[in-house]
Formats: structure tokens, sequence, C-alpha cells
């Protein structure tokens, strides 16, 4: 029964998540008002997980919403929700992938297939920062981040014989459904007020990854890019009323 209550609400939190992103479409110039700024936050995340002898980042891509919550003068509340995005580590030892209990693929003479195996991980990620935006549009930010894992597997990538393969094998039962962290980061606003963000965070997880494996922290660098929706709208309808 308990494990039916956390499927539906998954199901539930996944199907809220992405009709935000489509809330975030239509209705982004009603929700940008003079102390909010909402908008769409995408870009790519280099990842990695502590306590393995992989020793390349996971290289994915990210999208959701974000908002920045004037708290006074020029200090905001930096939050939001990147529905879509991956956390993990890429090319897996074979002490790793045993660990993990993970398939490993021969031939017929017993000589491993050549591949990559990766653990991908996929969360929804809130982060809550405080922002700092300097007067030549330079922006700081520090903070807490959240997120809540939704689904995980080990991916077997080959290409044989000029054929590609990829294999998925799931193993979210093993994995926190919780994840929290530290986040700090730097950015550049290419317009005075409301104008798109370019900015760069690194998120250090304290948090252990795994549910039998001490020390699996969840690390990432991501390279985002902030939208705000309909915010030079207003601005123009604001202009025109004084």
């Amino acid at each position: 029964m308990k494990k039916i209550l956390l499927i539906l609400s998954l199901l539930f939190f996944s199907i809220s998540m992405n009709s935000q992103v489509l809330i975030t479409l239509l209705l982004g110039d009603k929700l940008n008002t003079g102390k909010i700024e909402f908008g769409l936050e995408g870009g790519n995340n280099w990842s990695s997980i502590s306590g393995f002898e992989a020793d390349k980042y996971l290289s994915t891509l990210n999208l959701g919403f974000y908002f920045d919550i004037r708290l006074k003068n020029q200090w905001f509340l930096n939050t939001g929700t990147l529905v879509k995005a991956k956390l993990g580590v890429d090319h897996l030892t074979q002490n790793d992938l045993d660990f993990l209990g993970t398939e490993v693929y021969y031939d017929d003479n017993g000589v491993r297939f050549q591949g990559d195996y990766s653990q991908q991980i996929s969360y929804f990620l809130v982060p809550a920062l405080i922002k700092y935006k300097f007067k030549n549009h330079i922006y700081i930010e520090a903070g807490p981040q959240f997120g809540l894992m939704y689904n995980a597997w080990v991916e077997y990538n080959s290409n044989i014989d000029d054929k590609d393969g990829r294999i998925k094998e799931y193993n979210e039962d093993n994995i926190n459904r919780i994840d929290a962290g530290l986040m700090a980061g730097v950015g550049y606003q290419l317009l005075k007020s409301k104008g798109m963000q370019l900015g760069i965070k690194y998120y250090y997880g304290l948090v252990d990854v795994y549910k039998e494996k001490s020390g699996t922290r969840n690390s990432s660098l991501f390279l985002k890019v902030s939208i705000p929706i309909g915010a030079d709208k207003n601005m123009k309808d604001q202009n025109s009323s004084n």
C-alpha cells in the first residue's frame, strides 16, 4: 500500500511539474510583477558521484522554471524547479558495477563487449538561493538545494559492428529518494532590469545517494540560461501608466 501511495504521489508531482512549465509559457506575463521575476531556466550540467572509481562527468541537459523574488533593495530569493534534470556519473568501472549489481555483457567466448556504463538519476531539483545583484549586472547566489528522485538506472551504451545499442537496468530502489546539499553560483544579467541571465552554479550534496554505501554524494556544475517570460511587456505597461 505504501509503494502504491508513493508511486501515485510521484506521478501527481511529475504531472504538476510539467504543467508548471506550460504555465510559464502561457501565463509568464501575468506572473511577472515589480517584485517577482518568473521564467524558464535551462542549460547543461556535468555531474559526478563521490565514492566511485569512475573518472568521467555525466553531461546532461536540464529544463525548468525559476522565480527571482525581491526581498529588499538588491537582495533576492531565487527558487523554482528543474523539472527535467539528471545527476550521476559516467564510465563506471568493474568495481563500480560489482557494487551496483549491474549485469555486464559478454560475447559467446566470454569476452566483455566494449561499451560505456553510466549511472543516471532523474530528480526534481529545487534551489532556495539568496541572490545579490550588483549594479554592474553581475550577481552572486548561494544556499541549499533539494532533490526528489523519481527514476534511476544504469545505462549501457555500445557501438558494435557499426550498430548502436543501449540497455537500461533500473535501480531506483537502491537510491535514497531525497537529496540535499549546498549550491553557490555567479552570473550576469544582460539588461539592467529583467533581462536574460547567464550563470554558472556548483552543487555539492550532503546526503548519501545510495542506501547501502556511505560517502556517495552528488556534485554537479550547472551552466544555465534564465529567460523571463513577459517581463518586457510588463515594463512597457508600467512605463505607459506612469
